[in-house]
């Protein structure tokens, strides 16, 4: 009797697809066999059969290494508490991923947030976001960014949004005093810049919420969108740093 070994990958698609792609047809070979007694010892042995009459077994048999190890660092292979160190299961995220392979667009886009946020998108931006209301979670991060240069320049509550952001980052020009936050030692040109950075983010993303009904379909774009308004609540702790080296 002959044995056909069939790879858990097709070797073609190990040598053309980066890491990423090949552990996603990894996760689903995986997945399909529904089985809590992974080893990746057994997986290359396997493979090593398969992969046997290849030129370039060696490094086939990497590139899964590879993959495996892309799966294992996302937590989507975790550890089986019934079984010895040895031994994986999918995890919970990995079986949701391989039901849904279009789900990797939203699994990437967590990862784009998975490091600390600062604190005021912590909480309230970071749950709504990862429960997939894009729109809310948008607005609320733009939204943690106005308050902040509100209660850092101490702008009335008449201006809000793009002329908010106008007054407290107004340029220093020829003598004549400008916003709060504007950094008076940069050039004029490097204020201005700053000025049109956080109107900017006013208008395209905050602004068009609060007036009309945006489809967030992207999930990574919403997430660059809050990793903006991260980037930008940082520079108003830096804005509040030089305001306070001012005043002592």
């Amino acid at each position: 009797m002959t044995f056909t070994y069939v790879p858990p990958v097709p070797a073609e698609q190990i040598r053309q697809l980066p890491t990423r792609d090949v552990a996603l047809l990894l996760l689903q070979h995986l997945a399909d066999s529904n089985s809590r007694h992974l080893q990746f010892g057994g997986l290359v042995n396997s493979a090593r059969q398969a992969f046997q009459s290849e030129p370039d077994e060696d490094a086939l048999l990497d590139g899964l290494a590879d993959a495996w190890t892309w799966l294992e660092s996302r937590a989507l292979l975790s550890r089986d508490h019934t079984q010895s160190d040895a031994f994986r299961r999918v995890s919970r995220e990995g079986k949701k991923l391989a039901e849904d392979p279009a789900g990797i667009v939203q699994f990437e886009a967590r990862e784009r947030l998975s490091g600390p946020l600062h604190p005021h998108l912590e909480g309230t931006v970071r749950t709504t976001f990862n429960l997939g209301d894009y729109e809310l979670a948008c607005f609320g991060a733009m939204k943690a960014v106005e308050v902040a240069v509100r209660d850092a320049s101490g702008v009335d509550n008449s201006l809000v949004g793009v002329k908010l952001m106008r007054a407290a980052f107004q340029p220093h020009q020829n003598g004549k005093a400008g916003g709060v936050l504007a950094d008076a030692g940069a050039e004029s040109g490097e204020q201005e810049a700053a000025s049109a950075l956080f109107a900017g983010a006013m208008g395209a993303y905050k602004n068009p919420s609060s007036h009309r009904t945006i489809d967030f379909d992207d999930p990574i774009e919403a997430a660059e969108i809050i990793q903006f308004a991260d980037l930008l609540l940082r520079q108003v702790e830096r804005a509040k740093r030089r305001q306070s080296g001012k005043s002592q």
